[in-house]
């Protein structure tokens, strides 16, 4: 089962905050201009291994100037042999196109597009239909021949429902389903829940579909403005091996970090899974 991507060590970021009471004159206002953090907009003809970018002592202003250059040349190339999936959402456009250049480098793709419903005691719905895009599914699986397209079905309440998600993932051509229960699997009825995702998974596996049940992290990324961050206030970053946290601590991946998640589920012999395609830097995906 895919393992949760994000952070083996953190990003300590030491805020350099200072008050400024007067205006800046002309040649100040040039000297400012001149120091604002660069940033490439290319591709790249190395990747990020061999750029030097997978260290411990990183600096704010490469994270800024690399963080879209990525290895064009190798984009549909894998380096992480085993599972991998990546969640994509409606909200951040971003991740779709993340998908279609970077799909091959996965195993599976999942949309948060579905919600299940109930109506009256036995009958169920699956609505969020209206956002799913045929035409991108077809774009990403055009260049990533054997990336499956399994969206999200978020579940408040599922027993007899296994022909309903069968029939939908056939009506839509879908692969599978990711399913999210897991606030549920806490309470009391766990037991009944446990029992009817096993039978439901049966029935998915019987039509030779794919289901994957979501395990959140303990810990997820604080921000998806971080670039933004290091250009206003020229943070210091500083590589934290304990996981220690701390005022003023944003908790956002690095290449290095990403690298040791990596090399820990090659280790083991599990996959990853990533939270969510669009929000995370670029030039990350040379690393899968």
């Amino acid at each position: 089962m895919p393992t949760m991507w994000p952070l083996l060590h953190v990003l300590w970021l030491a805020l350099v905050c200072g008050s400024v009471h007067n205006t800046l004159s002309k040649s100040d206002a040039k000297k400012a201009a001149s120091k604002m953090l660069l940033e490439k907009s290319q591709f790249s003809d190395k990747p990020v291994q061999d750029r030097g970018l997978v260290v411990t002592d990183i600096k704010a202003e490469d994270v800024v100037l690399e963080h879209r250059s990525y290895y064009s040349a190798r984009a549909r190339e894998r380096n992480f042999a085993v599972e991998v999936l990546g969640f994509v959402t409606p909200w951040n456009c971003h991740g779709y196109d993340v998908a279609k250049v970077f799909g091959s480098k996965f195993t599976q793709i999942s949309p948060v597009w579905l919600q299940l419903k109930r109506h009256g005691r036995e009958m169920f719905e699956i609505t969020g239909l209206h956002d799913v895009d045929q035409g991108w599914m077809r774009a990403v699986k055009k260049h990533a021949t054997g990336v499956h397209i399994v969206p999200q079905l978020l579940e408040d309440e599922i027993e007899e429902l296994r022909k309903t998600v069968v029939q939908v993932a056939k009506n839509q051509h879908f692969d599978g389903f990711v399913v999210e229960v897991w606030s549920q699997l806490l309470n009391e009825k766990h037991a009944g829940l446990i029992h009817m995702l096993t039978h439901l998974a049966e029935a998915l596996h019987q039509a030779r579909l794919l289901v994957i049940l979501v395990i959140p992290p303990a810990v997820t990324p604080g921000t998806d403005q971080y670039v933004q961050m290091l250009k206003d206030h020229r943070h210091q970053v500083v590589w934290d091996s304990q996981n220690c946290g701390g005022k003023h601590v944003v908790f956002y991946p690095t290449l290095k970090s990403l690298q040791v998640r990596l090399e820990l589920a090659r280790e083991r012999g599990v996959g990853v899974s990533i939270w969510e395609l669009g929000q995370s830097l670029d030039y990350f995906y040379d690393l899968l």
